[in-house]
């Protein structure tokens, strides 16, 4: 077997867990690799560095059962920690899924199995593995590889630097809230709250025309700018009046606060002029400049034109 292929699958045992594991199996196809084994076996381009991140989706906190389909339920799990590595302009080398299952979610197995599936093409990569338990509570917990030669990290901003976001902003926040207080529901926020993308191809294209600097938008705009700054040890001026909104979000405010975004904020240093026209073209989605780092004591300052206003809030994942 040559380094670029991947490795076979191995025969599973008898079992009622590895009866499961063989239907996951047949669902995914050839975009599961390698299963069997103790551990994945995952072999990185010569040169580049290894990354790996966890994330894990929990039923009723992240999720409800009359907010999303199973299927829903799956994607959505997966893209969140895909996410990770789009911050880092990383590709993805693959997946390791562990799925805590109550019986009462037994049937939605094979959905949830089709949205893990759709999830790993759009990225392009595959399954690699993972773990099947019983458990009270629905949770997914998603591991995920991949590399970069040169990675985005957070600490990559200097004074002077410009900060741009993909995307357009508020809809998972809005749709949350609708769903909370009753309220009709608009399409589009639900499908981005259901739905959303990992921007690996986008972070790739940023990184390689100059970014320097990324984070993910899963806690929400404010937040996660207060997360570069201190990372960076830079202050951040930023005009909400600049940040691009989905249809219906209400305000700049709102868009700021929105979590689970899994938008991208990137930073560029003088001298790198990305086009707008050029990235909107080639992903469909904008890209929007929002503001500066300073030389300042590490921190946000939010501004609409020339009015300071008070920090947005956040989404804290260990709230209640």
């Amino acid at each position: 077997m040559s380094a670029d292929e991947p490795t076979p699958a191995l025969p599973l045992g008898r079992g009622r867990e590895f009866d499961a594991i063989r239907g996951l199996l047949a669902r995914w196809g050839d975009r599961a690799v390698g299963i069997g084994d103790d551990a994945a076996i995952v072999r990185v381009p010569r040169g580049d560095a290894l990354l790996a991140s966890v994330d894990t989706a929990i039923e009723n906190r992240h999720f409800r059962d009359d907010w999303l389909t199973p299927r829903e339920i799956g994607y959505r799990a997966v893209t969140a920690a895909l996410s990770d590595l789009a911050a880092m302009a990383a590709q993805p080398l693959g997946i390791l899924v562990a799925l805590a299952l109550p019986e009462r979610w037994s049937a939605s197995l094979p959905a949830m199995a089709d949205g893990i599936a759709d999830a790993v093409t759009a990225a392009g990569t595959t399954i690699l593995g993972g773990n099947l338990a019983a458990a009270e509570l629905l949770s997914l917990t998603t591991t995920v590889l991949g590399s970069a030669f040169a990675p985005l990290r957070r600490g990559g901003l200097r004074p002077g630097d410009a900060i741009h976001v993909t995307g357009s902003l508020g809809g998972p926040g809005a749709a949350v809230a609708a769903w909370n207080s009753g309220h009709r529901l608009h399409d589009q926020h639900r499908q981005r709250f259901a739905h959303p993308s990992a921007r690996i191809r986008e972070a790739r294209w940023l990184a390689d025309r100059g970014a320097n600097a990324g984070i993910d938008i899963s806690d929400g705009l404010a937040a996660d700018l207060e997360h570069l700054a201190a990372a960076s040890a830079v202050g951040l001026d930023i005009d909400l009046g600049l940040v691009p909104l989905l249809d219906g979000v209400n305000g700049p405010i709102a868009a700021a606060a929105s979590g689970e975004e899994y938008e991208l904020v990137i930073g560029t240093p003088p001298g790198v002029a990305l086009d707008a026209g050029e990235f909107e073209r080639t992903f469909g989605i904008p890209l929007t400049a929002i503001g500066h780092a300073v030389p300042r004591e590490a921190g946000v300052v939010f501004r609409r034109g020339a009015e300071r206003v008070a920090k947005p809030t956040g989404y804290d994942h260990l709230s209640r």
